[in-house]
């Protein structure tokens, strides 16, 4: 896991101090991350399947793209710099459209505490899956799902078998969020 400094949050969301993604993670300090979500004109959304080398979630599919904001990085500009990194699309800040936030608490390990606020944005994939490039580290595959059949999985019992665990308030907020922009 690479290691990086960000920023360590108050429940108001206001920095206290920088640390080590690694010391937040081991003390469950609330430290915020992006989440982007790609959709397709024809309503297809893109998934990402995670390393099977991640600590968190591996072999699962997870929202198309997600990061840390580094220290002193703006949301945006994560957003920007994780897209580029995890499938080497270039996309300038018009091209996303923040939708909100989410805050989730997931204990992976006794040291290990993922205490995020997820600041998501939407955008659409204007070039086909062939084009991207993913980043081996972070990820082992991407696919589009149209977004009909992605709503039909969310009510399938086994669905955290194969996808990020997620709250389904949050994937439900996600999907009418891209079906207002379809």
């Amino acid at each position: 896991m690479e290691d990086e400094y960000i920023d360590i949050l108050n429940e108001d969301l206001t920095v206290s101090k920088i640390c080590l993604k690694s010391e937040a993670h081991k003390h469950g300090y609330l430290h915020a991350s992006v989440h982007v979500w790609f959709y397709t004109k024809d309503g297809d959304i893109l998934f990402q399947k995670r390393s099977k080398n991640k600590i968190a979630f591996p072999n699962l599919w997870d929202v198309s793209i997600a990061g840390h904001i580094s220290a002193g990085e703006t949301a945006i500009n994560s957003a920007i710099r994780e897209t580029e990194e995890e499938i080497g699309l270039t996309i300038t800040k018009n091209e996303l459209y923040k939708i909100g936030s989410f805050k989730e608490i997931h204990q992976h390990k006794e040291d290990f505490i993922d205490n995020e606020i997820h600041l998501i944005y939407i955008g659409e994939l204007s070039i086909p899956l062939n084009q991207l490039k993913i980043q081996e580290e972070e990820l082992s595959a991407i696919k589009l799902i149209p977004i009909n059949t992605f709503k039909k999985k969310l009510k399938k019992i086994n669905f955290h078998k194969r996808y990020v665990p997620h709250s389904i308030g949050y994937y439900k907020f996600v999907l009418n969020e891209i079906s207002n922009n379809l």
